[in-house]
């Protein structure tokens, strides 16, 4: 697809889904590619400057993309990728403390489900799912529909000071590992 040019790919977790980003740089002609999930976002067939930034969005919630071509030597380059302003490691480290994500299957399909903490959106697999909160003793629970299956994703307080809310999944009553991504 990207044939010789293919110079970095990243894979960046958002809340819709995991999206994969590569990037195509001709050193000679200083064409420049972005394909997210195998789509061209943008395309430059030439360009006299062989560094600089290309800025796109990625995912349902547009979320910006920044590739940074620098030279290190010669013709050398080294590329990274930010995503909402961050370096992607910051992001993803981010990411981590303010959603939680479950891989799970579900009549024999694999379902991603994320929980948005500071807004209690709940997504699978890309959809924003409709859903139902309401508190109980130990917390707060938060019902929607995969399928025709119930889940319900419990908050309860874990009663140490450094891990606090403590998210658990349930699908038709059962407990999901979560997932690092």
């Amino acid at each position: 697809m990207l044939g010789g040019d293919l110079v970095a790919v990243w894979d960046v977790a958002l809340s819709d889904g995991v999206y994969r980003i590569e990037f195509a740089h001709g050193t000679t002609t200083g064409k420049r590619i972005v394909y997210v999930n195998g789509q061209e976002a943008i395309r430059k067939d030439w360009l006299f400057k062989l560094v600089g930034k290309e800025t796109f969005t990625v995912g349902a919630a547009n979320t910006k993309a920044t590739i940074n071509i620098e030279a290190i030597s010669g013709f050398a380059y080294e590329y990274s990728l930010d995503i909402d302003g961050k370096s992607l490691q910051k992001f993803t480290d981010n990411r981590a403390k303010t959603s939680k994500t479950w891989v799970l299957k579900v009549d024999g399909e694999d379902c991603r489900v994320v929980l948005e903490k500071d807004t209690m959106d709940v997504w699978c697999n890309g959809q924003k799912m409709d859903t139902m909160g309401e508190f109980v003793d130990d917390g707060t629970e938060t019902h929607f529909m995969v399928g025709e299956h119930e889940c319900c994703i419990k908050a309860t307080n874990s009663g140490k000071k450094k891990s606090g809310i403590v998210h658990y999944l349930l699908l038709d009553g059962e407990k999901i590992p979560s997932s690092t991504q």
